[in-house]
């Protein structure tokens, strides 16, 4: 019976710690799209539907238009959202999750009740 070498039992141990703290690309892709403030909001508001901007911004509270604009440009970008102009009068825009986009509201649900389950209440402010 062959028993493998200290050096090749050393060096299986090695690759087996670098494979098991590799992160994996998709988490990363996602986490880069996701980690951004505001972005995950904006796609769950958008679950429920086409939704004109003055709406979202209404709907996410503490977000500036700036920041929405920039933030609706980038998720169009990745083709998870559309941007539809309606010509009016009055000229209005809105915002709706193309199939990809939709495609996230089984992981947005599931991670909004772990939030409500497992992390502690966001602290309120007391009044004076």
């Amino acid at each position: 019976m062959n028993r493998p070498t200290h050096r090749a039992r050393d060096r299986a141990a090695r690759h087996d710690a670098e494979t098991r703290t590799q992160v994996d690309e998709g988490i990363t892709h996602v986490f880069q799209l996701f980690g951004k403030r505001w972005n995950g909001p904006i796609m769950s508001v958008l679950i429920t539907g086409p939704t004109y901007f003055a709406d979202l911004r209404r709907a996410i509270p503490g977000i500036s238009e700036r920041t929405l604009s920039n933030r609706l440009t980038e998720l169009a970008a990745t083709e998870l959202v559309v941007r539809e102009v309606d010509k009016g009068p009055p000229l209005r825009v809105s915002y709706q999750l193309t199939e990809a986009g939709a495609a996230l509201e089984p992981a947005l649900k599931e991670l909004a009740q772990w939030a409500k389950t497992h992390l502690p209440e966001p602290s309120r402010p007391t009044g004076c």
